[in-house]
């Protein structure tokens, strides 16, 4: 944006202008909101900008607001012919035009989108960034069944990021592997409604699901031979099933619940197949091992 021939006044709101948004967006997105002092609409969709702007701060994203009658030289340059105008912008050039978008749910799906497309530099990048490996090394531990060392550096991590959902959840397995069940559930009790869909997030749930309610059996061979003498008593066959995933035989618990189905895949409003499937959640939907268990169970239903 040249200044030359341009008034005193003009010169100092392109400088300023360069300071508080196209130097910001070398690294960060920024939101412009042309707006003024008697726009109505402008004064509602104000406040939604700023609480947009703040959740969205540790991720990149900040707000610059552009008083159209004290800045009438940028306003001419954007073209603004009506407010509020809002736009984004990512290294000093336009990035994508949110006038349309009036309420927090479109202005964040906007956002979102425009977060993933652009390399934009932020707090939340950096923490992830530093975060990815020791969540990896601590499921990589508790996967080798160390869980209290699990939980120990699940526990450092928590220090690190109070707030992560990711880090909670995996916390949160290392204490069901523990049977430490209330303490697994206080662990996610308290995530923000956006984290439940995370799959780790949806696994940990399922995880404690199933703890709760497999209980361990005194004597599994017996029942076992019990279930072997008497296949038609499917309460039995259950009772087997979450045995044997207490005891962390996920290969046997399958396997009986697979013949459940097989045999009658509608009992108890498909019990069998709800608890297969809770299962396949808490080991992990991308788990290889619930990959050749879901193709028995394809096998089941539709061969």
């Amino acid at each position: 944006m040249a200044t030359l021939g341009l008034s005193p006044n003009d010169k100092e709101a392109v400088e300023q202008f360069r300071r508080d948004v196209v130097e910001p967006s070398m690294t960060k997105l920024v939101i412009i909101d042309f707006w003024a002092e008697w726009c109505g609409p402008c004064k509602a969709l104000g406040p939604v900008l700023e609480k947009v702007a703040a959740e969205y701060a540790d991720r990149g994203v900040v707000l610059a607001k552009i008083d159209v009658d004290a800045n009438k030289f940028i306003a001419s340059q954007f073209q603004i012919r009506s407010i509020p105008t809002v736009y984004a912008m990512f290294q000093g050039q336009l990035a994508a035009d949110l006038t349309n978008a009036r309420t927090e749910s479109q202005l964040k799906a906007i956002i979102d989108q425009l977060l993933k497309q652009l390399p934009i530099e932020s707090d939340a990048a950096a923490q992830e960034a530093e975060l990815e490996p020791l969540i990896a090394m601590a499921e990589e531990v508790l996967g080798a069944g160390d869980a209290a060392r699990a939980l120990s550096i699940f526990d450092q991590l928590t220090e690190m990021a109070p707030d992560h959902a990711v880090v909670a959840a995996g916390r949160a397995r290392a204490l069901i592997a523990l049977g430490r069940h209330e303490e697994a559930q206080a662990a996610i009790a308290g995530l923000p409604a956006d984290a439940a869909k995370l799959p780790e997030v949806v696994r940990a749930r399922s995880a404690i699901e199933l703890a709760l309610v497999a209980a361990p059996v005194g004597d599994l061979a017996a029942l076992t031979e019990e279930v072997a003498a008497n296949p038609g008593d499917m309460d039995a066959r259950l009772r087997l099933a979450n045995g044997q995933m207490a005891a962390g035989d996920r290969d046997g618990a399958a396997a009986t619940l697979l013949a459940m189905i097989a045999d009658d895949r509608d009992w108890n409003e498909a019990a069998a197949r709800t608890q297969l499937l809770k299962l396949f959640e808490a080991v992990g939907l991308e788990d290889p091992w619930v990959s050749a268990q879901r193709r028995k169970l394809s096998a089941i239903l539709f061969g």
